[in-house]
C-alpha cells in the first residue's frame, strides 16, 4: 500500500508494477490488515483499535463416505461443539453429485481456547481432528456411522451403523475470522476510515453481524455504500467513534500474529498442512499450540513447507 500526503497512492504488487485507482478498499482478514497497513498511520487511534482484534483458527473439512448418508440433504447448523455447520456435498452442489455416496464438507470450530473452545486443534494431527469428528458423526448420526477400529471415537456404535470413512482433507485456517470475545464489538471500526479515498470491508469491520460471511457480505455493501455517497457528492455516514481507551492509551506497535512468510496462510488462506508446514505454523504462531508442543523440533522427514 503506498502513500503520500496523508492518503493512497497506489497498490504496489509482487512483481513492482503498481495499480492506481479513483477509490481504494480493503478487505484483508483482520491480522493481515495490520501487517499492509502503512506504519505512519498505524500509529493513528482510528486504525489503533485493530490492536484489540485477533484472528482466530478454522479448520475446514473434506470426507469421503463409501455410502450415502440418509440423514443429511441439506445445510446444517450443527448442536455439536465441534461441527458448527456441514452439508453433504453429494447432495447440495453439481459438482460432487453422486447418489451413491456421501462427501460431507465440514466447519470444525470453535477449534481454539481463544474461541471458546477447550483444545487448540490447529496443533493436532489430522488424524486426531478427524477422530474427533468421526466421534461426533456417530453421536449425530448414530444409526449410519460404523464402528471403525481406524477412528476410535466411533467404538460405541452398534452394527446398524454402516458407513466408513473412505478418504479426507484437512484444510487448517490458523488466522480467519476475527474472534467475537466479550468486549471486542466496540474496537470494530467503521467501512469509512480517516484517509481519504480509502476504504474498510471485512466481518470484522463494524456491521450487525459477526465473522461470518453474512457479516463479510453486509460489510462489503456499507464499503459500497461509502464509496457510492462520495461518487455522489453525498454525505457519508461518517468514522465510527474510537474508544476514549484507545484514543488516551500510550501506543506500542504490535507484531501481528501469525503473517510472517509469503504462503497462503500467511495472507489469511489455509492449506493442508504436511509436517514442516505444521514446524512452519508452530515458529509463526505459537499460540495455536499448547504447552510443549509449541516448542516440539520438526520432523527430519518434513516435506514442503504446505
Amino acid at each position: 500500500l503506498e502513500h503520500v500526503h496523508g492518503t493512497v497512492s497506489g497498490l504496489q504488487m509482487r512483481d513492482g508494477s503498481v495499480v492506481t485507482a479513483d477509490e481504494y478498499v480493503s478487505a484483508l482478514p483482520v491480522d493481515v490488515f495490520k501487517r499492509m497497513l502503512p506504519a505512519k498511520w498505524s500509529t493513528m487511534p482510528f486504525f489503533r483499535q485493530t490492536d484489540e482484534l485477533e484472528g482466530i483458527p478454522v479448520i475446514n473439512l473434506h470426507m469421503w463416505f463409501d455410502r450415502k448418508l440418509q440423514g443429511v440433504d441439506h445445510l446444517c447448523f450443527s448442536r455439536s461443539p465441534l461441527l458448527s455447520v456441514y452439508a453433504d456435498m453429494s447432495t447440495t452442489c453439481k459438482e460432487y453429485a453422486d447418489d451413491e455416496r456421501s462427501m460431507l464438507e465440514l466447519v470444525f470450530a470453535p477449534c481454539s481456547k481463544l474461541a471458546g473452545g477447550d483444545t487448540n486443534w490447529i496443533g493436532k494431527s489430522d488424524e486426531e481432528i478427524i477422530d474427533a469428528t468421526m466421534g461426533e458423526l456417530a453421536r449425530l448420526f448414530p444409526t449410519e456411522i460404523a464402528n471403525d477400529e481406524r477412528w476410535p471415537a466411533t467404538s460405541k456404535q452398534t452394527p446398524q451403523g454402516q458407513a466408513r470413512l473412505r478418504k479426507f482433507a484437512v484444510v487448517k485456517v490458523p488466522r480467519s475470522v476475527y474472534a467475537a470475545i466479550p468486549g471486542r464489538n466496540k474496537y470494530r471500526p467503521s467501512q469509512e476510515t480517516p484517509i481519504p479515498r480509502f476504504t474498510l470491508a471485512g466481518d470484522w469491520t463494524s456491521q450487525k453481524f459477526l465473522g461470518s460471511m453474512e457479516g463479510a457480505v453486509l460489510a462489503g455493501k456499507l464499503a459500497a455504500e461509502v464509496v457510492a455517497d462520495r461518487a455522489a457528492g453525498q454525505p457519508t455516514k461518517g468514522l465510527k467513534v474510537v474508544q476514549p481507551d484507545v484514543a488516551a492509551k500510550e501506543y506500542a506497535p504490535k507484531e501481528p500474529p501469525g503473517v510472517k512468510g509469503e504462503g497462503a496462510i500467511a495472507f489469511g488462506g489455509g492449506a493442508v498442512l504436511s509436517d514442516s508446514g505444521m514446524q512452519w505454523v508452530r515458529e509463526n504462531d505459537a499460540a495455536q499450540f499448547d504447552g510443549d508442543e509449541a516448542m516440539r523440533p520438526a520432523p527430519a522427514e518434513a516435506a514442503a513447507v504446505v
